[in-house]
């Protein structure tokens, strides 16, 4: 046999080493904790933990750990029974300006974290929590969009002095009559430059107009309405306490929410349809607001308000510049000098009021005021939970009008996270169209208990029986190729940690039979090498053309069933995606173990025999 290159050796000594480090946290376990965080998102009180301490003790409840954790505190318990006990407790006695999460504290010792390795995490079918499938009413937000133009259509040719008799709209189309033809074109030509997002037609003979919305455009509103209902769940969802949520489109027009822990579905559909809106409103300057906060008398024609950050009182004037329901689209970018800003698109019918303002109001300030109707929880004297619902109303944005603006204008004098926060709670105001549950599933935590139970049993006899037939059919080569599949086990659960991937049940089902896709290579090695020794091939050189030419075949065999995983993951839905990954992470591990583990073992024991007559692989 030639010299096996150093090098190679090496590279399976790193990896092994890596894979052991980065797969030991999940030998440690994880703790039922509970996760608090203020609701405002500022820091914990400096005596926050007494308070914390408190709660517990009145309910004679005694925590295995409670300590600051990466901006939150974490509590942490024994039992999951301490953990539901501990969290009623704290809600109870910390009120709603703290958010209070369920979740799981990993044991893994801090040197471990400090590497960077951290348990995997787990999917809703081995957790347990409430599983959401909500679709977006597309057509709904279609509409909305082709009726904008409606209104937008002629007030832009009226601006251009081009005269129309008539305007209509026909479903999703809208229809423009003209006197002539030539007054057809006059309009089409300037339509078609100003509103290039519009597919125009114009029958020869005919004095009629007709705007439809082109695929792009189509695919354009489709798009930001899904994503704007993306963002407004995540922070509606956000505002439930709930550790490591899963919010996530599938799909064209659907969204999915997963709440591991949680198992009132009654309190979550009223957040998901809690209502929620934003304003425009010009502040007034000739009132005091601190006046008013402290009388509890406001002026007329005037309404009070508190900002978000500091809870500064405000004045705002009870007209409604625009609203929500006219934003279009908002983003974060840089204004003319480099300074943050948020980029905002109003419809017609608010560019037309927000024109009218600022025309006569450059250099006054002008407010972004948040509403939501949110449900909250609250307990009694008795401690029973009452369920109420709270209007929030706080400002978001104060500004100073610098020019005369409609449709599209910037919201300036932020920091670049401030600018960032606003455009998404300008897009997260209100569901830019309908939503329908049309899925809803319950997980109970002991349901998914009996899940990793029965997925860890089926490894181990499938880890078992491989072993054992590779064993008896392969004698000291069988245990080679044992050796490189429990690397290969190693290897993916290292990766798995490290790509923070969620391990659900289908993924355990990847994991077993990858195990047999794993030991399929060592069999067409080991079959290579026992024809060689039937062609009367030294045992030496059997061992070293078994591995190098059966190389092609493994790597083939490989590429094809990546090919198929590859598929499923593109077109399958949340639990067939599991399977994918963890049976492609699979699969790419064991071209490496197959080839290179199980040679360096086989290179380590015949290596120096260079008398051999015969290999114990008959």
């Amino acid at each position: 046999m030639q010299p096996y290159p150093l090098w190679k050796t090496i590279l399976l000594v790193v990896v092994t080493l890596l894979g052991a480090l980065y797969a030991l946290p999940n030998v440690y376990g994880e703790d039922p904790a509970v996760q608090i965080n203020t609701t405002s998102g500022d820091p914990l009180p400096v005596d926050f933990a007494a308070q914390v301490d408190a709660a517990l003790k009145t309910e004679g409840i005694q925590p295995s750990g409670s300590r600051a954790d990466g901006g939150h505190w974490v509590v942490r318990f024994a039992q999951a029974e301490q953990q539901l006990k501990a969290a009623d407790a704290l809600k109870k006695s910390l009120g709603n300006g703290y958010i209070v999460a369920l979740g799981l504290a990993s044991k893994t010792p801090d040197w471990l974290t400090k590497l960077g390795a951290k348990p995997m995490s787990l999917g809703l079918d081995l957790r347990g929590g409430v599983h959401f499938l909500l679709e977006v009413d597309v057509d709904d937000a279609r509409k909305a969009a082709a009726q904008r133009y409606v209104t937008d259509l002629p007030n832009f040719l009226r601006k251009k002095d081009i005269r129309y008799t008539g305007r209509r709209q026909e479903g999703e189309r809208t229809v423009l009559d003209f006197a002539d033809a030539v007054t057809r074109e006059a309009a089409r030509k300037a339509i078609a430059k100003e509103y290039p997002e519009l597919k125009l037609d114009a029958p020869d003979g005919a004095t009629t107009l007709t705007a439809t919305l082109t695929e792009s455009e189509v695919k354009r509103i489709v798009d930001f309405a899904v994503q704007q209902n993306l963002t407004t769940l995540r922070n509606r969802v956000n505002q439930l306490g709930v550790a490591e949520p899963l919010v996530q489109r599938q799909g064209a027009n659907r969204i999915v929410v997963q709440l591991p822990s949680v198992q009132d579905t009654t309190r979550v559909k009223d957040l998901l349809g809690a209502t929620a809106t934003l304003e425009y409103r010009a502040v007034d300057e000739t009132g005091s607001a601190d006046s008013a906060a402290a009388s509890g008398i406001v002026p007329p024609g005037t309404e009070l308000f508190y900002t978000r950050e500091g809870r500064r009182p405000v004045l705002l004037k009870r007209e409604v510049i625009a609203a929500g329901v006219n934003l279009v689209d908002a983003a974060a970018t840089v204004d003319e000098n480099g300074t943050p800003a948020v980029s905002v698109t109003l419809d017609s019918q608010g560019a037309k009021r927000m024109f009218e303002f600022t025309e006569k109001s450059v250099g006054k300030p002008m407010a972004v005021l948040f509403r939501e109707t949110v449900v909250e929880t609250n307990y009694n004297a008795e401690g029973v939970p009452l369920r109420e619902k709270r209007e929030v109303e706080e400002i978001i944005s104060i500004a100073s009008i610098r020019g005369v603006f409609g449709k599209r204008f910037q919201t300036t004098g932020l920091t670049s996270k401030e600018a960032h926060s606003l455009a998404l709670l300008l897009k997260a105001g209100a569901l830019a169209a309908p939503v329908e549950i049309v899925e809803e599933r319950t997980v109970g935590p002991s349901l998914g208990a009996d899940n990793i139970k029965q997925g860890f049993t089926a490894a181990l006899l499938g880890l078992g029986l491989v072993s054992l037939f590779m064993a008896i059919y392969y004698k000291v080569f069988g245990l080679f190729a044992i050796a490189a599949l429990l690397l290969n086990l190693v290897l993916v659960v290292a990766v798995l940690s490290l790509v923070g991937a969620a391990l659900t049940v289908p993924g355990i089902a990847g994991i077993v039979l990858h195990m047999g896709i794993a030991v399929d290579a060592n069999v067409l090695i080991y079959e290579r090498i026992r024809e060689e020794l039937r062609n009367g091939t030294k045992p030496g050189e059997a061992i070293q053309h078994g591995y190098d030419r059966a190389f092609l075949t493994i790597a083939d065999a490989n590429v094809t069933v990546l090919i198929g995983t590859a598929m499923l993951f593109a077109l399958g839905a949340g639990p067939v995606k599991g399977f994918a990954i963890t049976l492609a992470i699979g699969i790419l591990t064991s071209q490496f173990t197959a080839i290179v583990g199980s040679r360096a073992l086989a290179q380590l024991v015949f290596g120096r025999r260079q008398r051999m007559s015969d290999l114990p692989i008959w």
